[in-house]
């Protein structure tokens, strides 16, 4: 600390009365013998503690005072200042607000280096006063070791072609450059990019990123399952999560609240759309990247791989002239993608194609996307009440949640329209008994809905390493096989492999289509329980999600474990 700094502190001390001579001397002369600072030696010797001396010295300079340890720096803030700059000043940019930065020092009364810093960074400052030792402290984590050990994690994970161009929230703007991951582009960006294209090439679904008390680590959603990819320094929790706020355009200042945003990707050649959420939790906020690749939408419902019978049943019913058709399922078995896929079947240029959705996950060509707003009035129920005055043919829902929305869903199948829709239940025949309870007539129910899809996405066995298993009759039996299926049936297990993730590689759809005949009008006008109604569709023929999944095991497809996990309740 300088001498000015030191005989200023000393005045400060003796005109607040807070320490006796006796002491302040004895501190002065301490730090004399040490050639140290005045500020530690009186620390040191507990005549205060730091905050107190802190917020005293701030009262004088007129500079409120700053914990640097309970302060999270953006990686964009650290950047406007080198770490030459910041060690020989002793300062530390905070925080920039339009053309104001907030910057840390260690002397506030020096006023001739904040006036020389304003002209270097070329914006005006507000300082605030933090501790020598603090400031040093978070100058060599920011800049120094803590810098070093990520450049070492990122090493050459990437390259000068990977550009990442995004797009926040904002309704109208240009794409903006994240900045070339190679160069001298911040560490936390260049790992923060390095995360998010390597979950692109890797087909992940979703990126977490989770901080712990003693670790950070990022996982990766591939075929339904977390998988661990990486576990950069514990420090960086609050810089990637400031990063990736900037990109989605939220709020990097809240950490107190959940956070919802987007934000768009370009990647060797395409665009691919992501969406953030961030939850505060016990040693951080924990971030979820959901990421909307449309180059993983399947072309057609072919390409899903549906059984031959429910395939047919599907096309079947998406071509009715009118009508109601539901997808169940839950969260992350494919809905949206199934119904995207019916939709690109479905259009033609003769066709009105409109669609609510919240949020709209993939922009499909030529197709009216309408996204819910709640905050702008825009709900399910609303923009279908518009909707139906914009003269559509077809209208996909992206979700009915309540009985507002179906009852207005109903009438439209029931007045020409084709509805498309998802609703969360466990079975296609629990679908008929959900909507009777929100309130719907059982007529109505008869009446509009066309067919009722129960969805599972079910992991593939990675053909090269696959192995040949020998399962007991009595298990083929009890997991639902016929007699006749028990023998010569070669079933296979997982065992794992570079090419692939536990034994498993990509996933297909597993479906179950209950077509509402006659015979099911009638269990429903009978007010027949779920079980009664799934009994009466298995006698005409339906596949259930056991039986499509059975039979995709029969074909060496997936394992009987896997059938297990994801049908579980089905058997």
């Amino acid at each position: 600390m300088s001498t000015t700094f030191q005989k200023r502190l000393v005045q400060t001390l003796r005109n607040a009365e807070v320490i006796s001579d006796e002491d302040l001397e004895a501190a002065v002369e301490t730090a004399s013998k040490d050639d140290g600072s005045l500020f530690e030696a009186l620390i040191e010797s507990k005549a205060f503690e730091e905050k107190e001396l802190l917020g005293i010295i701030g009262s004088e300079a007129g500079v409120p005072p700053i914990d640097l340890e309970r302060v999270t720096v953006a990686p964009e803030i650290v950047d406007l200042m080198d770490q030459a700059t910041a060690e020989r000043h002793r300062v530390l940019p905070i925080a920039k607000i339009g053309q104001v930065l907030t910057l840390a020092v260690a002397d506030p009364f020096d006023v001739v280096q904040v006036d020389h810093l304003q002209l270097l960074l070329k914006c005006d400052l507000r300082p605030v006063v933090a501790s020598d030792r603090a400031l040093k402290e978070a100058i060599s984590e920011l800049f120094g070791e803590g810098a070093r050990e990520l450049e070492a994690l990122v090493g050459d994970a990437t390259s000068d072609d990977d550009m990442i161009v995004q797009s926040g929230e904002k309704e109208e703007s240009d794409d903006v450059d994240l900045s070339d991951i190679s160069g001298e582009t911040s560490p936390v960006i260049k790992l923060t990019n390095m995360i998010i294209a390597n979950a692109i090439r890797e087909k992940a679904s979703d990126i977490h990123i989770e901080p712990f008390e003693t670790k950070l680590r990022v996982r990766y959603r591939q075929d339904g399952v977390l998988r661990e990819v990486l576990s950069p320094p514990r420090n960086l929790a609050g810089s990637i999560a400031s990063r990736v706020k900037i990109m989605a355009s939220l709020d990097i200042a809240e950490k107190r609240k959940p956070q919802d945003g987007k934000f768009q990707v370009k990647i060797e050649g395409r665009a691919v759309d992501f969406r953030v959420s961030t939850l505060p939790v016990v040693h951080g906020e924990k971030i979820v990247m959901r990421v909307l690749d449309t180059g993983n939408l399947a072309a057609d419902l072919g390409n899903l791989g549906f059984e031959p019978k429910n395939l047919e049943d599907f096309q079947s019913a998406i071509r009715a002239p009118y009508g109601m058709i539901l997808i169940t399922g839950p969260t992350g078995s494919g809905k949206s993608t199934t119904l995207y896929s019916s939709v690109r079947e479905l259009y033609s240029d003769e066709t009105n194609f409109v669609t609510v959705e919240d949020p709209v996950e993939y922009q499909l060509a030529g197709i009216n996307q309408v996204p819910v707003n709640p905050k702008r009035g825009v709900t399910f129920a609303a923009a279908l009440r518009s909707i139906l005055r914009q003269d559509p043919d077809v209208i996909l829902i992206g979700e009915i949640r309540d009985a507002e929305t179906i009852e207005i869903a109903v009438k439209a199948a029931l007045t020409g329209h084709l509805v498309l829709s998802t609703l969360h239940t466990n079975d296609a025949a629990s679908a008929i008994s959900r909507m009777i309870d929100m309130g719907l007539d059982p007529f109505l129910v008869a009446t509009s809905v066309v067919m009722v899809a129960a969805q599972r996405l079910c992991r593939k066995l990675c053909v090269n390493c696959r192995e040949r298993v020998e399962i007991p009759k009595e298990r083929m039996l009890a997991v639902g096989m016929l007699e006749s299926e028990t023998v010569e049936t070669e079933l296979y297990r997982a065992v794992g492999c570079n090419r692939c993730h536990q034994g498993y590689r990509g996933r297909f759809a597993i479906i179950e289509t209950l077509n509402v005949t006659d015979t099911i009008k009638h269990a429903i006008l009978a007010g027949k329980s779920a079980i009664e109604i799934k009994k009466v569709a298995m006698d005409e023929g339906m596949l259930t999600l056991r039986r499509s999944a059975l039979l995709n095991a029969q074909r060496g497809n997936t394992s009987l474990e896997e059938v297990l996990r994801v049908t579980m309740g089905d058997g």
